[in-house]
């Protein structure tokens, strides 16, 4: 493989490079190989643990023999290279460490259901990004694999808990890469790097064949460079499995689709200060999300300041205690897979703490802050009235630097009002289900990305507002320092 036509295909966003393989220029076996040699030339970046060459290779001929790549019949994203987080999206047969050392040697015996949907509109699966354990913390620097670099700066984190899906596609190694989100762990990552990170609204995607994660706070989705990347790749994932504990409405028409069309005038509301107890959101953010505001406003959008309110120290807590025991059931899968009980420094230690926490959780509280989370979401839709959207930072700050966002607080409760003080908006959309998008609108004056956030109720009201922003902000021409394509000219 030529690296120079391998350095130029990185500049393609996902439809690009599949459109190529459907005209003939080009077949999944090179896409792949390209791929490949840009992810060995970003090995400095510790983005991807786990090689899965041969099964994409694999994967890449039979979809070359098939015929299926030509005319575009078998869909838009058909033939690309793609990268699975190693949390959430399970293939059999593939390590699956969970950024655990207590699951180290751990081989998934299944495939996710939705890694299963990926396949099946012909993305070619050839590796796993890193993630923090169990996806707990908003950076990616376990101490299994060791911290992920962002292509942006050796400095700051590329966030997390999808910071190695984030990276990967930052530097060009992919176009698109998987991702999950709990409290914020696409939209922050995709925050850091420069990407657009769409959580979609909740039961959007499934996670059988396992259940739901936090109570149905954590959905999945992808991290991408382009707004029309993240509707394909929605559009190919979006449904329920049989037996989901609940189901999003069908979207009307296909999200990729859907972003051709102009949006309705929406009414946004616009804030920049967090909910949660911080510090003054840094004026470079708060400045990008004014901007945006005033793209949208030229765009014909009402923009009015404003925000819904809720309580914010019933919500921490709430979280506080379905993360505590959810790490319980990250225990007891570890003790399941050792066949002994697992040791303390087998794990984080600010996981520890939640375990900890987790094991001295009553059933009845853990029921109470199910039910505090339902109380604190309707507050939040009242709040909104007849307004569509909400307009805020995706971080607080510019992207912060390593050590901050993992370590213990003494109680899990600390641990997130540090988390909270960093992502301001992020988690009410895991806590309401409402659909939010992360964009790249904005740069420091040293060049550090900067992300706005936008939250609805579906995700078609984000994809057409995303896409006008993209066209009157453009972000494409921006490229971190660790970029692996084509200079620009």
């Amino acid at each position: 493989m030529d690296p120079t036509f391998a350095a130029e295909l990185a500049d393609l966003d996902a439809i690009g490079q599949a459109a190529l393989a459907a005209s003939g220029e080009v077949s999944a076996a090179e896409l792949l190989e390209a791929a490949i040699l840009r992810l060995d030339a970003a090995r400095g970046l510790n983005a991807v643990i786990t090689d899965l060459f041969d099964r994409g290779r694999d994967q890449a001929v039979a979809l070359d023999e098939s015929g299926a790549l030509r005319g575009g019949t078998a869909g838009p994203v058909a033939g690309v290279p793609f990268l699975l987080k190693d949390l959430g999206a399970s293939l059999a047969g593939a390590r699956e460490a969970m950024g655990s050392r207590a699951l180290r040697d751990h081989i998934a015996p299944e495939t996710a259901w939705i890694v299963e949907r990926y396949l099946a509109a012909g993305l070619v699966v050839f590796g796993k990004t890193n993630t923090p354990e169990w996806g707990n913390h908003c950076t990616t620097e376990p101490s299994l694999f060791g911290r992920t670099a962002n292509p942006w700066s050796s400095d700051i984190t590329p966030g997390g808990s999808s910071g190695g899906s984030a990276s990967a596609v930052a530097a060009g190694v992919v176009p698109a890469a998987s991702g999950g989100d709990g409290t914020g762990s696409i939209r922050v990552p995709a925050s850091c790097c420069g990407l657009v990170g769409l959580k979609p609204r909740r039961a959007r995607t499934s996670f059988a064949p396992s259940g739901q994660l936090l109570e149905g706070l954590a959905v999945e989705h992808a991290l991408t460079r382009t707004v029309r990347d993240s509707a394909a790749l929605l559009d190919a994932v979006t449904g329920g499995a049989p037996g989901d504990p609940y189901n999003a409405a069908p979207p009307t028409r296909a999200f990729l689709r859907a972003i051709d069309e102009p949006p309705p005038r929406r009414r946004i509301l616009i804030a920049t200060h967090s909910p949660f107890p911080a510090p003054p959101t840094d004026p470079r953010v708060a400045a990008a999300v004014e901007s945006a505001g005033r793209a949208l406003e030229s765009a014909g959008h009402h923009i009015e300041p404003g925000a819904p309110s809720f309580d914010s120290d019933v919500v921490a807590d709430a979280i506080a205690v379905l993360h505590n025991v959810s790490n319980v059931q990250l225990y007891n899968f570890a003790k399941a897979h050792l066949g002994r009980d697992p040791l303390e420094d087998e794990f984080e230690p600010s996981s520890w703490v939640m375990m900890r926490e987790g094991f001295a959780t009553a059933g009845v509280d853990y029921a109470d802050s199910i039910e505090a989370i339902h109380a604190q979401t309707r507050r939040f839709a009242a709040g909104m009235g007849a307004h569509d959207v909400l307009l805020v930072p995706t971080l607080l700050a510019p992207p912060p630097h390593y050590g901050i966002l993992d370590q213990p607080r003494g109680t899990t409760r600390a641990f997130f009002d540090v988390e909270f003080a960093h992502t301001g908006w992020t988690t009410m959309a895991n806590v309401t289900g409402w659909a939010a998008i992360s964009l790249p609108l904005a740069t420091t004056e040293d060049g550090l990305p900067v992300g706005v956030q936008l939250m609805a109720r579906e995700e078609t009201v984000l994809l057409q507002l995303a896409a006008q922003l993209e066209q009157a902000m453009p972000w494409a021409q921006r490229r971190p320092a660790g970029w692996l394509g084509a200079p620009a000219i």
